[in-house]
């Protein structure tokens, strides 16, 4: 087993069960291959991605008084996004540390975008369990903070499915839905279409490598044909 301590060190957490963080670098083409006893990082994919978005929103909602509601989610997502917890995973270098099948290793996995994200999210979830929320609140805080703080002085970020679904809430009854349309290319480079439907009629189509990123082109193309 590769020496995790140097991980350690850059994640600013030492873990009293090494098994934790040990599953969070599985990924399940590793586990699947090996039959690893602790399995993939699936679950604590799981579990991270509520404690990230918990411990965000949390933040947020008591340092910004004065943001509206739909201020508050848009800068959530920007935070909590696929691109951005890739990012956080990339400063610590989390890529070299990943146990992955060799198929995957050979097609790029240490730096595909949406493992390195997942990643991040189930070291989340293993901080959580191993030391509990204060411990991990301050793991998402450090790496959050100054991105929070580049956000401000930017322009600001544009959650299409968000801002798709403030439009049609205005007419109560409506529905919204993201339908998945079809998907291709091999295991290490998906693409992914989705359809929006509101009602039954669809409004938008679009397609990304990841289904959060084609869900917000289908939510972007719906919105302008509606106009905006």
């Amino acid at each position: 087993m590769k020496d995790l301590a140097p991980l350690e060190s850059k994640i600013g957490y030492t873990f009293q069960d090494k098994k934790l963080l040990l599953n969070a670098l599985t990924h399940s083409s590793y586990a699947n291959e090996t039959h690893a006893p602790c399995g993939s990082n699936e679950r604590l994919e799981f579990l991270g991605d509520s404690v990230l978005g918990f411990v965000v929103a949390d933040y947020l909602y008591r340092k910004f008084p004065e943001w509206p509601e739909g201020h508050l989610t848009k800068t959530r997502a920007a935070l909590v996004c696929e691109q951005a917890c890739c990012d956080f995973s990339k400063q610590m270098d989390v890529g070299n540390f990943l146990r992955l099948s060799h198929g995957e290793q050979n097609g790029g996995g240490r730096n595909r975008t949406s493992i390195l994200a997942d990643a991040f999210e189930s070291i989340t979830a293993a901080i959580y369990l191993d030391g509990g929320f204060p411990q991990a609140r301050d793991f998402i805080l450090r790496f959050t903070l100054p991105m929070l703080k580049t956000l401000r002085n930017k322009a600001p970020f544009h959650d299409y499915k968000t801002k798709l679904q403030e439009i049609i809430q205005r007419n109560p009854g409506e529905k919204l839905t993201y339908v998945l349309a079809g998907e291709s290319g091999p295991d290490h480079d998906k693409h992914f279409t989705v359809e929006v439907h509101l009602n039954s009629n669809v409004i938008g189509k679009g397609g990304g490598h990841t289904k959060k990123d084609a869900e917000q082109q289908a939510a972007r193309e719906a919105l302008e044909l509606m106009g905006y």
